[in-house]
């Protein structure tokens, strides 16, 4: 498989990942991670989780509730393919959650990931959530979250 082929495989899971997380399909978004995946979102007040299923167990947990309808749109991929099984990329994103009808949240910012495959299938084996900017929003006032916005560019 060429390198081209890798990257459209790359861009497809991603899409993927959006996808089965908006449509709460759990089992399915859990085929995308390895087994010792990583997500670090404490960049934008998360958790730093070590651990695939501990990781969509605690997604799920957020952001289970049918009432907690999500939108994940990402974008402009730089994907760099480092080996035969292994791949890094970073995505820009705009996410949308619901928290209960009168309080969402509007975000921006990036995907830091790394990508490991397996008997021929890409998997997610880190990401780290970086945001630009966060934004509140009730019927009555929107405002920015503090704090987000300050993680710095990367040069490369």
């Amino acid at each position: 498989m060429s390198s081209v082929d890798d990257m459209e495989k790359l861009r497809q899971l991603k899409a993927r990942y959006c996808r089965f997380l908006d449509l709460k399909d759990w089992a399915a978004w859990r085929t995308l991670f390895t087994d010792d995946f990583v997500s670090d979102t404490r960049g934008s007040g998360g958790p730093l989780i070590e651990d695939a299923d501990a990781f969509v167990a605690y997604v799920r947990k957020t952001l289970g509730p049918q009432y907690r309808k999500t939108v994940h749109q990402v974008h402009a991929p730089e994907l760099q393919i480092q080996s035969e099984n292994t791949a890094s990329g970073i995505w820009a994103l705009e996410d949308f959650v619901r928290f209960f009808p009168g309080l969402s949240l509007r975000g921006y910012g990036h995907y830091h990931e790394t990508y490991e495959k397996a008997d021929g299938e890409w998997r997610i084996k880190t990401s780290t959530l970086t945001r630009l900017r966060g934004d509140l929003h009730t019927p009555l006032f929107s405002f920015s979250i503090p704090g987000w916005g300050a993680a710095k560019a990367s040069k490369s």
